[in-house]
Formats: C-alpha cells, sequence, structure tokens
C-alpha cells in the first residue's frame, strides 16, 4: 500500500487556519492568537469541520467542545485508533503548535482513504479544547475531562480569566454552544486501541543533530503553583526602607529561591519557571503590598519535582519571619509523567527503520494532550524538528518535507494498528 501525502493542500490548509486571528502582522513570522472559545476558535472549528464532512467522515462534539472526526472501519464496533491536537494558540504564538497534529492528522486519515485500503478498526481524529492555559488557567481542559483527571464540578466553575464580569467556564462554553454535563465528557479507560499524536518538537535537538523525526517514550510531568504575597503597601517616599514589609521583594527571592532548587537537582530533566508576577498596586511609587506568582515546574521524575518544591516551602517559612510577610501556596495541577506504550513505540521505530528514516528516541519535556490521552488509550508521539527550537513565538517554523514525514509516518502507523 503506498501512501501519498498531500503536501500542498496541506500547507495550504495550515495557511488557511492560522488566518483564523487578531493579531498585529509580526516582522518575525506569521503571528497567531486564537483563544479557546472567541469568536476566532469558533470559526476555525467550523472550517475545520467542513473539510471533515467534505470528505465523508462523521463529526461529534462533547460538552466541552471536543471534537471527533471519525472514519469508520469495516468492525466500527472495536475501539478505534486515534490521533489529534489542538488549535488553540496563547496571544502572539505560531502557526505549527498544535495545528500540525491536527491538520496532519486529518490528512493522514484523508491519504489512507485515498490509498483505497479497508481497515478493520476505525479512525477517528480528535480536536481537544484549550491546550493552553490562557483563558481558564489551567492546560489540557479537553483532554483532562476525557481522562477523568479534572474533576467536572470543578472544571465548570473555572474562572474566565479574560472576562471582566467573572464568568465561569459553564458560562462561556454555553455560550459558544457547547451544552450538557461536563461528567458525560469522560471516556472509558479502554476506549481507543492506540493514541499517536503528531507535534513539533518545540525544542532544539532534533535540528541540533540533523534528524528528520523523533519518537517520543516519555513525556515530563507538569505541577503548577500560585504562591500569594501579602506585605504592607504605602507611599514610596513615605514608607521608611527599615518598616517595609515589600511583598515583591519577597516575591524576587521565592523566583530565586526556584531557580536554585531546580538547578541544584543536577538533572537536566528539572525545570522551573515562574511566568507571570501580578503586583498589586502597579504603581510606581507605591510600594507593593500584595504580589500573585504563577510558578510552572516539570521533571520526568515526580519525586524530584516534589523535592524542588518542598525546598522552596522551606524557604518560604524562612522569608515570612524575616520579611514579615505572608505567604500563601494553592496547587493549580500536579501531574503524572506518561510513559509511551512499547508496542506503539516499536511500531513507529520498524516504520522508520523501513524507510531508512532516522530517529531518535527522546523525552518531551513540554507536556501534551497526549498525557491525559494515556488514561483512555496506549499512546506515542511523533516530534518533528521546527527551526532553532522556539515555539510559542510568531517565528516557529517547520518545515513542511518534515510535515509531510511526520505525516506519513502517523498514517502508516495508524493503518497497521487499525488493521488488529
Amino acid at each position: 500500500m503506498q501512501i501519498v501525502v498531500d503536501s500542498e493542500r496541506l500547507s495550504s490548509e495550515l495557511a488557511t487556519l492560522a488566518g483564523f486571528t487578531h493579531v498585529e502582522p509580526s516582522p518575525d513570522g506569521t503571528a497567531v492568537t486564537r483563544v479557546v472559545f472567541t469568536d476566532d476558535d469558533l470559526k476555525a472549528r467550523a472550517w475545520l469541520k467542513g473539510l471533515a464532512e467534505a470528505e465523508g467522515f462523521s463529526v461529534r462534539e462533547d460538552a466541552v467542545g471536543n471534537t471527533f472526526i471519525r472514519w469508520e472501519g469495516t468492525a466500527p464496533e472495536l475501539a478505534a485508533v486515534a490521533t489529534g491536537s489542538h488549535i488553540d494558540a496563547i496571544p502572539h504564538a505560531g502557526m505549527y503548535d498544535g495545528t500540525v497534529g491536527v491538520l496532519g492528522g486529518l490528512e493522514a486519515m484523508r491519504a489512507l482513504k485515498r490509498s483505497g485500503v479497508k481497515l478493520r478498526r476505525s479512525l477517528e481524529l480528535v480536536l481537544l479544547t484549550s491546550e493552553e492555559p490562557t483563558r481558564f488557567g489551567i492546560g489540557c481542559l479537553g483532554s483532562r475531562l476525557i481522562s477523568g483527571t479534572l474533576d467536572a464540578a470543578r472544571a465548570d466553575g473555572l474562572k474566565d480569566l479574560q472576562s471582566k464580569d467573572d464568568e465561569t467556564l459553564a458560562e462561556v462554553r454555553a455560550a459558544a454552544g457547547f451544552i450538557g454535563p461536563l461528567a458525560g465528557v469522560k471516556l472509558s479507560s479502554d476506549y481507543y486501541y492506540g493514541w499517536i499524536e503528531l507535534h513539533i518538537e518545540q525544542g532544539p535537538l532534533l535540528e541540533r543533530e540533523g534528524l528528520p523525526l523523533g519518537i517520543v517514550t516519555s513525556i515530563a510531568a507538569p505541577a503548577g503553583y500560585r504562591f500569594t504575597i501579602t506585605g504592607f503597601g504605602g507611599h514610596a517616599g513615605a514608607l521608611l526602607m527599615p518598616a517595609r514589609k515589600d511583598a515583591l521583594c519577597a516575591a524576587a527571592e521565592i523566583v530565586l529561591s526556584l531557580e536554585r532548587h531546580a538547578l541544584a537537582t543536577g538533572a537536566i530533566d528539572t525545570v522551573a519557571t515562574v511566568g507571570t508576577c501580578e503586583v498589586y498596586p502597579g504603581a510606581v511609587n507605591s510600594v507593593p503590598s500584595k504580589v500573585v506568582l504563577q510558578v510552572d515546574l516539570r521533571d520526568t521524575d515526580p519525586v524530584r519535582r516534589e523535592g524542588v518544591i518542598a525546598a522552596v516551602r522551606k524557604d518560604c517559612d524562612a522569608l515570612q519571619v524575616r520579611r514579615g510577610v505572608t505567604i500563601t501556596e494553592e496547587i493549580v495541577n500536579a501531574d503524572e509523567p506518561t510513559t509511551s506504550s512499547a508496542k506503539i513505540v516499536a511500531l513507529l521505530k520498524s516504520i522508520c527503520e523501513e524507510n531508512g528514516t532516522v530517529y531518535q528516541t527522546m523525552v518531551s519535556r513540554a507536556y501534551h494532550d497526549t498525557s491525559f490521552m494515556a488514561h483512555v488509550a496506549p499512546v506515542a508521539m511523533i516530534f518533528i524538528p521546527c527551526r532553532g527550537g522556539v515555539s510559542h513565538r510568531p517565528d516557529e517554523y517547520a518545515s513542511l518535507d518534515a510535515i509531510a514525514l511526520g505525516t506519513r509516518v502517523l498514517a502508516t502507523a495508524m493503518s497497521r494498528l487499525a488493521s488488529e
């Protein structure tokens, strides 16, 4: 069976999808902002569903907007083989993150259909809702609900970070046309026979080594924390230095504490980031009275990850005494690492070897929806190189040859699994 990927069509569709955005043009590349449930997101979803329906694929949506595009096999009662990713994008991001997996997955299904092959198991492409935490403060919202790792009631109560009216997910999704109880989104633990996600690497290793493909053997475990530091504010001129309880100075020590303890593990897989810092009242002539830090801590070893945050907590205890501030911590999420299916990894390796494609097995230090789809299927991921290893920026770029190769390997792997 010869699988022919229509790379020109795929390139055109990636460009069309990138047009569903409202951002200023960037001299660095194609800037994309597509936040979940905005008009741009809903228009992009409608366009994608149109592409699927034009191929004769069936489409269904669940209560949070996860979209399932299905090509039925000769034994539709069997568990399907699935792929998918996301199309939401953080502000001023690029045009390849997530979208390569969605449109590449669609093209893989179309290529197999064009080949005339008859598969026992159905194939399914899943557009997953809100992989990015931009709007509701937690990443992989749709796949968390599919996996049952996020409580439905808690999810519906999540605040819309872009709303001035304190709207919740329940209100926002209903306004977008997605209704019904979120408890019904969860799928059974054996719902899919296999899941493979195609994605840009979002790192520099493949390009640095001159390799065309990566096969992901594990995905690092992310944890999110929110630290609130409360001090004592006042006029920048009148509040004398000896009397200050500056919340921002204390926050700065927490940032450095995270960096210090992450480095101290000696493990390249331990990474800590403070991505946002909200300062109150936020005036140049006012001593900060409160600071909120959003912390992202990741590791392939959850025990090592917990050791870092435990050390930071000790530093916070000392800080409260020394600086006279109050520090509270909220755990936003603490997820487990994901191990890829040995069977699917072996299958991907064999496909590459049959076709003379050099590959590298690797760890994904960025987390993906696959981390949570692992609760409903054996999983693996295919990585393709991206220029300079950059992502979440307008200059994010993957070559058409790389995308086409990843799509061919994906299509081949899905067809073999679906033949079992």
